[in-house]
């Protein structure tokens, strides 16, 4: 996992001159949006949402009051709203929960000045 990790940063890397970014979304209820310092995921509430960024696999599993539970790279990953977590070496933040969507953040690690 670490390789697969510091393989995803070092693309990041190169590829940031050029704004190119690295997501793919897999399944219905989700979309992302990624940048070098990391990635912006926004599932949908009430379908199986699920998304690939940064080389890992992250899918919404459920919203409990203020808990969100993510499925991270096969091992589920319990989150508050508005805190952070760390799972398989990033840093793991649900910033918004609504009844339509939950929207989490994924940080690389990699500061940008932008």
């Amino acid at each position: 996992m670490r390789l697969r990790r510091l393989f995803a940063l070092c693309v990041f890397v190169l590829l940031a001159p050029l704004s190119v970014t690295a997501c793919t979304v897999d399944g219905p209820g989700s979309t992302a949006e990624c940048h070098v310092d990391g990635c912006t995921i926004t599932f949908t509430r009430g379908v199986d949402a699920e998304a690939s960024v940064l080389g890992i696999d992250v899918e919404l599993v459920s919203v409990d009051g203020n808990m969100v539970t993510l499925g991270v790279a096969g091992k589920n990953v319990l989150v508050p709203i508005g805190e952070t977590e760390s799972a398989q070496g990033f840093d793991i933040a649900v910033t918004e929960v609504t009844a339509d969507q939950v929207v989490v953040r994924i940080s690389t690690g990699i500061i940008t000045t932008e």
